[in-house]
C-alpha cells in the first residue's frame, strides 16, 4: 500500500491533497467536454480550449494553497531561464495533455502534475478523467487506481506478455517513428502496434501493457514530466534517443529531445 505523505529534505505534503486538486480539475474538464466548446489556436498553432484554461487555474490555485513552490505550466507565463535555473524544487503541470484528443472526444487526454527536483521528476500524477484511470507515485513506487480510490495497485501490473507491444502517438505518428518501429528486434515475439493519446503512452509502459514507446518527434517537458516520474519508479526509464541518458527537465529550452521509453 502506498504511503500518502511525500517527503523531501525540505518539505512534505499529503498526496491525497494533490489528488483532490487533480480530480477537481478533471471534473471541470469533463463539464466542458460534454458540451459544445470553442477552440482557439496558440502562436505555435496548437489548440487551446476553455478546459485547458479552467484546469490550469484550478491546479495553480490549489497547489499554492498546499505548498509555496514555483509552478511551470504549459498554459502559464513564460519564465526566463535565469530565474528557473535557481529552482531546486518546482511543480511542472500540463492541465490538459492531449487537447487534440479532447477535441476529437476519444477520451485519451490527461491532467498531469509533476514535482521536479533540479533536473529530475520525483513525483507525478496522471489522471484521465474520461476513462477514470489514475496513475501516481509516492516516494518509492508508482500505482494505478481510479478517482474513487477503490483499488490502488502497484506498477507494473503486467510482467510477461506473449507479444512485444509498441505504443506510439495517436496524433503524431511520423515516418521516423514508423521506421524505428519497423526495425525493432523482438527476439522472436510477435510485434504488436497500438496507438494512444497524451501521456497515457508512458503510463502503458509503466503499467507493463506496452514494452516500448518511441517518440521521434517534438514534445515539451510538461508533456512528459508527470508520466516520466511514474515510469522511473517502476524501474524503467525515458531515454534521450541520441545520448541514451535519462530525460532532463528545466532545461534552458523546454523542448524534449527525441526519446525512447522502455
Amino acid at each position: 500500500m502506498y504511503t500518502n505523505t511525500f517527503k523531501t529534505d525540505k518539505f512534505q505534503f499529503n498526496i491525497n491533497d494533490i489528488l483532490d486538486i487533480t480530480f477537481i480539475a478533471g471534473e471541470k474538464i469533463m463539464k466542458i467536454y460534454n458540451k459544445r466548446f470553442e477552440i482557439e489556436y496558440k502562436n505555435d498553432k496548437s489548440p487551446l480550449t476553455e478546459a485547458d484554461k479552467e484546469s490550469n487555474e484550478t491546479i495553480i490555485n490549489g497547489l499554492k494553497k498546499i505548498i509555496d513552490l514555483p509552478i511551470l505550466s504549459e498554459e502559464g507565463q513564460i519564465i526566463p531561464y535565469k530565474e528557473r535555473e535557481k529552482w531546486n524544487f518546482f511543480w511542472m503541470i500540463d492541465p490538459l495533455d492531449g487537447t487534440k484528443e479532447f477535441i476529437k472526444k476519444n477520451g485519451q487526454f490527461t491532467v498531469n502534475i509533476a514535482l521536479i527536483e533540479k533536473n529530475k521528476p520525483v513525483f507525478g500524477i496522471v489522471y484521465a478523467p474520461a476513462l477514470n484511470d489514475l496513475y501516481f507515485t509516492d516516494n518509492k513506487y508508482s500505482y494505478k487506481s481510479n478517482k474513487e480510490l477503490t483499488y490502488i495497485k502497484r506498477l507494473p501490473l503486467i510482467s510477461k506478455k506473449e507479444s512485444f507491444v509498441i505504443v506510439a502517438s495517436k496524433s503524431h505518428l511520423n515516418e521516423e517513428t514508423k521506421n524505428f518501429i519497423r526495425n525493432i528486434k523482438t527476439d522472436g515475439k510477435k510485434k504488436e502496434f497500438v496507438t494512444k493519446g497524451s501521456s497515457l503512452k508512458l503510463c502503458m509502459v509503466a503499467e507493463g501493457v506496452a514494452d516500448i514507446y518511441p517518440r521521434l518527434a517534438p514534445t515539451m517537458e510538461w508533456d512528459t514530466a508527470a508520466a516520466d516520474a511514474i515510469v522511473r519508479k517502476t524501474g524503467k526509464m525515458s531515454y534521450n534517443f541520441e545520448t541514451g541518458q535519462p530525460l532532463k527537465y528545466n532545461k534552458k529550452i523546454l523542448l524534449n529531445p527525441w526519446f525512447i521509453v522502455k
